[in-house]
């Protein structure tokens, strides 16, 4: 006599494992019953459906950014899958949010897979996933920030998450540090200021420029000094605290922050997108 689960089991399975309704009952049938081994089919067709969909590009899903609660520690990660449906899906963005809080406290990118997630790997439960939801699912960036006080920014839709370092815990410093991480996600500073800009990037910067006022016919004795003024231009325009305040451009990011407390200062940040 064949098996026939009964609802409370098939309800059971799909809250452990997120997969339809169908698939349950399917692999409860198939196992006759065993409940764990029910688990271990679904799991076995993730990897299935994993395999088939290795080469896909999975360039949609959802950023978020986590921080600790006395906000020393911070982390964003981005949950990516196939298509922009799927990332809206309010269990995958739940499942973003679990995955950003764990990876506080891991310190890679591998650490955080290897980490348990209610019984089962994070990686494991990422193939379970890729079965349920029949997408390719992975963690795509992974970034981790410490420091004297963190603040997050998600921007609407979870493309793009940002989190700042200030250098202490002082009053305002939580609206500081949300506003300043608005201001990286929404204007993409490549570095927190001239000193962390990479020789590479200020040797192609003044190669352009430099190109730029030869073409013009500027005189050679003077082309240093216009390139002088041309990368203060360049760091005020591209690095965090000397960009222009976007909820305040009469000021600057490192100025906004100094007129919440006069040795407030910003110690670094991160900034993830899709």
């Amino acid at each position: 006599m064949s098996y026939t689960p009964v609802a409370a089991d098939v309800a059971k399975l799909r809250n452990q494992t997120g997969a339809g309704m169908m698939d349950c009952k399917k692999a409860l049938v198939e196992a006759e019953g065993d409940f764990e081994k029910a688990v271990d089919i679904l799991r076995k067709k993730g990897q299935k459906v994993a395999a088939n969909r290795a080469d896909r590009e999975s360039t949609e899903g959802a950023v978020i950014a986590r921080v600790n609660e006395d906000n020393t520690l911070g982390a964003i990660i981005s949950l990516n899958c196939e298509t922009d449906f799927v990332g809206k899906n309010e269990a995958f963005v739940e499942l973003a949010y679990e995955l950003a809080e764990m990876a506080i406290f891991a310190a890679s990118k591998e650490e955080l897979l290897a980490t348990d997630f209610h019984g089962m790997t994070v990686a494991e439960k990422l193939i379970e996933q890729t079965g349920v939801i029949g997408e390719k699912i992975e963690i795509g960036t992974f970034e981790r920030i410490e420091g004297p006080f963190l603040g997050a920014y998600i921007h609407a839709g979870n493309k793009i998450a940002a989190i700042t370092s200030l250098s202490a815990n002082v009053e305002g410093a939580d609206e500081a540090a949300k506003a300043v991480s608005m201001q990286a996600a929404a204007m993409n500073p490549i570095a927190l200021d001239e000193t962390k800009v990479s020789q590479e990037t200020i040797d192609k910067e003044l190669e352009i420029e430099r190109h730029k006022l030869v073409e013009e016919g500027k005189p050679a004795n003077i082309i240093d000094n216009i390139l002088k003024g041309k990368m203060q231009r360049f760091y005020k325009d591209n690095t965090l605290v000397h960009q222009d305040f976007i909820k305040d451009s009469s000021m600057s990011v490192a100025d906004y922050v100094k007129s919440v407390n006069a040795d407030l200062k910003v110690t670094g940040f991160i900034r993830v997108s899709l």
